[in-house]
Order: C-alpha cells, then structure tokens, then sequence
C-alpha cells in the first residue's frame, strides 16, 4: 500500500473517530458537561483521565461533549454556507451580466470587512444563541464559497454539454443541478473539507472572546478560554482543545488534498460529463 493511501486511510479513520464521539458522547463522557469533581486543574487521575478544569470539571468529560457542539455547530454553518454560496456562485457565473456583477459586487464589499470583526459586531447586537451563531457563520462564510462556486461555474458553462443543454431549452433550474454541480461536486467536496476547518477555527475564535458558544454547553473555544490562566501555572488544560483542533485538521487536509487530485486526474483524462 502506497504512502498516499495509508495516509488517506488515516485522515478517514481519524474523521470517523470524531464523528464518532460527537455522536456518541452520552455515552463516552463519564460525567455530565457541567459537573464539577474536583478541585481545580487537578491533575490526571484514575476518575479524571485528563485532569479537571478551572471550576473543577472533568477535562475529558467536557472535552468530549465539546466535540459534539463544536462539530454539529461547525457542520450546520458549513452546510448553510455552502448551500447559499454554491447557489449564488452558479447562478452568477452561468447567468452572467448583470446578475454576475450585481452578486459579486456586493460579495466583495462583505469580504473586505474582516470576517471576525464584522462576526463580532453582528453578535454583539443580537442575542447569542446557537442558531444565531450558525447563521451569522454560515452568511459570512458563504462569501467564501460563492467565489470558489462562480469560478467553476464560469469555466462550465463554457462547455459544449451546457450549450446543447441551452439548445434543448432545459430550465435554469437544470442546468445548474443536472450539469454544473455533478462536474463541479469533487472541488465543492475538498472545499468543503477546507472551508470546515476554517469555519471550526472561527467559531473557537469566538467562543474563546465570549461570542460564540456560551455556557453551560462545552466548546473547544470555549474550553481553551476557561482555562488559558492555567497556563501560567504550568497546567496545560488549555493546549488540550488546540491538538484535537490540530488533529482534525490534518486529517480533513489529508482527504481534501486526495479529493483534489482525484479531481484533477478525472479533468485530464476528460471526464466532465
């Protein structure tokens, strides 16, 4: 088995690991997410296997059940983003003229206010729940998609199947679902790999500055918040939510980076239809 495959097979079996655990969590976690146990930044022990954190809470525990909010979380955003980025994206880059320049236009002007800032002012006015925060995500970064969505769509409807689709009068409709997403799908899917991560990271950002997941509900942002003090005293409570971050990063590069190329070899050897 070749290097590439053994690690494509460990970034799936690393993902499967994670979605795991957010599904199972229930069950996985030893004690609820609010629970205290202890004292505070307690070491390791047989009853708290990663030590507890700044109230006393089992660091594993609360760790565990922050996988399941931050993926659900990060998983709902992402899908939101991508299904008003890659509609917007297609419809501009198919239709063209004035409808192009109109979505693109004012998809400029809100990617040139920094993401986080313009997160932070839209959540400081509205309350903070978790669907408000996976709406404002999902809007913000689906500036993102849209771009990547029109460039494939521009290049598309280029090609003599979208012509002949004209020529037959399909509808709009169609043409964007029937014959720009299928070619179109294995770039969305690494995009998507990609766009995870950062919408992952930018939601840890958030709870980690106290707009985003708030408690009781458990977080990585959020569990690195709690306890970065902790770092002054030597207690390492606060790395912990950033290697598993590190870890689900590269193993969602790893399969995004093999979808890519899968793309790229179906390109040149002229499957597009």
């Amino acid at each position: 088995m070749s290097s590439v495959k053994i690690s494509v097979a460990l970034g799936l079996l690393g993902l499967t690991v994670f979605v795991l655990v957010a599904l199972l969590a229930p069950w996985i976690a030893p004690y609820p997410v609010d629970e205290v146990v202890g004292g505070a930044w307690m070491g390791p022990t047989r009853e708290t296997l990663l030590g507890t954190d700044n109230l006393g809470r089992d660091l594993f525990s609360r760790l565990i059940w922050g996988t399941r909010t931050s993926l659900a979380v990060t998983a709902l955003a992402t899908a939101l983003a991508f299904l008003l980025g890659t509609l917007l994206g297609f419809w501009a880059g198919v239709c063209g003229g004035w409808v192009d320049q109109l979505i693109s236009r004012v998809n400029d002007v809100l990617m040139a206010i920094p993401t986080l800032i313009l997160a932070l002012v839209v959540l400081a006015m509205l309350p903070k729940s978790t669907l408000i925060i996976i709406l404002v995500i999902g809007v913000l970064e689906a500036t993102r998609v849209l771009r990547v969505a029109r460039s494939l769509a521009v290049d598309l409807a280029t090609q003599e199947f979208i012509e002949a689709a004209r020529m037959r009068g399909e509808p709009m409709r169609w043409i964007l679902w029937r014959e720009i997403l299928p070619n179109a799908f294995t770039t969305l899917a690494a995009e998507f790999a990609l766009r995870f991560i950062f919408i992952l990271l930018f939601l840890s950002a958030l709870s980690f500055l106290g707009m985003g997941i708030q408690p009781p509900m458990a977080d990585w942002g959020g569990l690195a918040r709690d306890n970065k003090d902790g770092i002054l005293f030597g207690v390492w409570a606060a790395l912990v939510p950033g290697a598993v971050i590190a870890v689900l990063a590269v193993a969602l590069n790893v399969v995004a980076d093999w979808l890519l190329s899968r793309d790229s070899r179906d390109w040149r050897g002229g499957k597009h239809d």
